[in-house]
């Protein structure tokens, strides 16, 4: 058995709920990778954060490196405080995923917020971050990157599906890791529900599940030109906000029927893959899993066997994996799994920062 390390993962997703801490301790047991779980916690978002990540693609280079320091500062101090809270000792690594603001893989483009130095300086530990970039630059979509976990830590389902603020999948094909984004999950629902009646989110799906479907709508979201395309591909919240928000907003009041449509139409991308690639036995996380009423129209539409998640492997698998990446990335072992991001090669990312201090 290899010696354990110790890593506190940090995940802020497209969901725009906070940033995710997970304390892992990772080890090697023969060939088998185990971990175990030491804390966990939710670090939300306050509006001025808000206000930043969610207008930060929109503005200049100088804008993009104010909201890097911000949230790298953000960043430590939530964790700081989170090692304080939890008494945690000897911790070995940071692995920051930060938070994705410009996501244009086809241009060459990849920007997460969240300056590792800053980081490490603060808190006075090795931090590594900016795990997307390298693939990038091999051709791939840098992301999803999780599926190196899925095919590591969860190898007992035969795919993993994610329902973030976006929808993805990560399952073995042909003895190949395959991933990719389905399309929205939480994003537009957050979105609209904070327009309707102020809250975070629709609570278990009940808004939605009392409304009606409007067909035209749903007829427009499934024709998305996005869902015709092949995998590997990934979506950012750019597409969103610029392809979804866009046709949703003709209808200009929002109303439990647009949320209904919306869960359906999700539904719907959401199944179709699972029924193209026959898949069986899958794993649902993220905050979507929550959504009892987006679960069912999924299982009304698959005969899969869908498995809902623990509460903690639901809100902290994320965390959880870009820890697991950060391990790999400590090892120089694949991290980033090519036949997923379609770079020409597989690779070891994550930029590693030494506190200066």
């Amino acid at each position: 058995m290899k010696q354990k390390k110790r890593i506190i993962g940090l995940m802020s997703g497209t969901s725009l709920d906070g940033l995710d801490l997970c304390c892992i301790d990772f080890w090697k047991s023969n060939e088998d990778f185990e971990y175990q779980i030491i804390a966990t916690s939710t670090r939300k978002h306050d509006a001025q954060i808000l206000k930043l990540i969610e207008k930060a693609y929109q503005q200049g280079k100088e804008a993009v490196n104010d909201s890097d320091n911000a949230f790298g500062f953000f960043s430590a101090e939530a964790t700081l405080s989170f090692i304080k809270e939890h008494q945690i000792e000897a911790v070995d690594f940071i692995a920051s995923h930060g938070h994705t603001i410009f996501h244009q893989p086809e241009n060459g483009i990849t920007v997460q917020i969240g300056n590792g130095q800053i980081i490490a300086d603060k808190t006075s530990i090795p931090v590594i971050n900016d795990f997307r970039i390298g693939d990038v630059k091999l051709g791939g979509q840098g992301a999803p990157l999780v599926p190196i976990g899925d095919r590591l830590l969860f190898s007992e389902y035969d795919s993993c599906l994610n329902l973030g603020g976006i929808a993805n999948i990560s399952f073995e094909q042909k003895g190949q890791r395959i991933a990719f984004d389905i399309g929205p999950a939480n994003i537009p629902l957050n979105h609209y529900i904070r327009k309707y009646n102020g809250e975070d989110y629709d609570e278990s799906g009940k808004l939605a599940q009392s409304g009606n479907l409007i067909f035209s709508l749903y007829d427009s979201l499934n024709k998305l030109a996005y869902h015709e395309l092949p995998p590997p591909k990934s979506l950012g919240y750019e597409w969103i906000e610029q392809e979804l928000f866009l046709i949703c907003n003709q209808y200009s009041q929002v109303t439990a029927d647009l949320l209904n449509t919306i869960v359906q139409y999700e539904a719907e991308q959401i199944s179709s893959v699972l029924n193209k690639y026959q898949l069986k036995n899958v794993l649902i996380t993220g905050g979507g899993a929550y959504n009892t009423f987006l679960i069912d129209e999924i299982r009304k539409r698959t005969i899969c066997n869908l498995q809902v998640g623990t509460p903690q492997l639901i809100e902290f698998k994320e965390a959880l994996v870009f820890g697991f990446l950060g391990y790999l990335r400590t090892l120089n072992q694949t991290n980033i799994l090519a036949s997923v991001t379609g770079a020409k090669s597989d690779s070891c990312g994550g930029i590693i920062h030494l506190p200066s201090n």
